[in-house]
């Protein structure tokens, strides 16, 4: 709040359409908003530590203070009115933007209920609350870095697993098949995924990806896509794998050598990851310096947390290699972010 500058942040979120924010916050008993569940944060300054506030009858996870007495304030937006005003914030940032959905979460039904509960002056102090939402859900606490890679770790144990005879008989299994491999897996794991796994084959002779009821053969170069959540914390991974034809040991030279081409990208990526620059500006430096070593890079990063496409900046979208409004914002620490990009080659084979 106070890198954004904003002394008095207003959460609002209903009861099963939760603003991602309030979501978030959320402790461990509480599995959706009550009712209608407004917080409300307020930097008092002077180095004094933030008020958090409910505007409800109890209090949350003994997180936030209980804030209104029905009792004495039957209209729950009046109440909020009369905090509002009691604490005179200079700027009071609402969720509401056209760029990130993240921080959108201000519906135009408790909009229009705050506005009409709030005099003139307090209505002209209300600014957008875009920053502080993404900066809140971008930043990873220590004890969600310190879980990350044994979360990402499985994810990725389960993608050796259907990568391999276990789950996959050449010239019988289908790529679907796979994909509800994935899911009955999961299932059995206890574990969720945020996205459908998708699977496909690239296959010699073949232009593009086959999917769905297609065989998988030896010799088809597969693909997968597929995340996991995990207490909360999601991944998003892509992988390949090869299906060694009768007699071969590893995959052909072209196909090895693509994909050292695409860990040449990778490796190029995360040197221009720097505190500071934009999502746009790493974007253009990777793909300068991939480019400059004769590499055909398509890169595409994002940030991953609490949501798989999480807040914070883009770093390229596949379809689109050229600076986005979305990739404007600057990269910070404590951030986690999905390295999804790949590199163009012929394979003579």
């Amino acid at each position: 709040m106070r890198e954004q500058g904003i002394d008095l942040w207003l959460l609002v979120a209903r009861e099963y359409f939760e603003d991602p924010v309030v979501a978030s916050m959320l402790d461990a008993e509480s599995l959706h908003a009550r009712r209608r569940t407004i917080l409300i944060f307020f930097d008092p300054g002077q180095g004094k530590a933030v008020e958090r506030l409910t505007v409800g009858r109890y209090g949350l996870g003994g997180l936030f203070a209980a804030a209104w007495d029905p009792a004495k304030q039957p209209d729950q937006w009046q109440a909020v009115s009369e905090i509002i005003a009691a604490r005179a914030p200079k700027k009071i940032a609402i969720n509401t933007s056209d760029t990130h959905q993240f921080a959108d979460g201000m519906t135009l039904s408790q909009y229009q209920k705050l506005m009409a509960a709030l005099p003139g002056t307090l209505q002209d102090r209300i600014v957008s609350g875009e920053g502080l939402a993404i900066r809140w859900l971008e930043t990873r606490s220590a004890s969600e870095a310190a879980l990350y890679p044994n979360v990402l770790r499985a994810a990725h144990a389960v993608i050796a697993e259907a990568f391999s005879r276990k789950v996959i008989t050449p010239g019988v299994t289908t790529a679907e098949q796979v994909q509800w491999w994935y899911r009955d897996r999961l299932m059995h794991l206890g574990l969720d995924t945020w996205f459908h796994p998708s699977v496909a084959i690239q296959r010699q002779g073949v232009t593009g990806m086959i999917e769905g009821p297609e065989v998988i053969q030896p010799g088809d170069l597969l693909w997968t896509d597929f995340g996991i959540t995990y207490l909360r914390l999601n991944t998003d991974t892509q992988h390949l794998a090869y299906v060694l034809k009768p007699g071969e040991t590893q995959a052909p030279a072209g196909l090895r050598q693509g994909l050292a081409n695409s860990n040449k990208v990778q490796d190029i990526l995360a040197r221009q990851f720097v505190v500071g620059r934009s999502g746009n500006d790493v974007l253009a430096r990777a793909r300068a310096e991939a480019l400059a070593a004769g590499l055909d890079p398509s890169i595409y990063s994002h940030p991953i947390g609490l949501h798989g496409h999480g807040a914070g900046p883009a770093i390229g979208f596949w379809d689109n290699q050229q600076a986005d409004a979305r990739g404007a914002g600057l990269i910070h620490a404590n951030t986690a972010w999905s390295i999804e990009l790949t590199s163009y080659a012929r394979v003579p084979e």
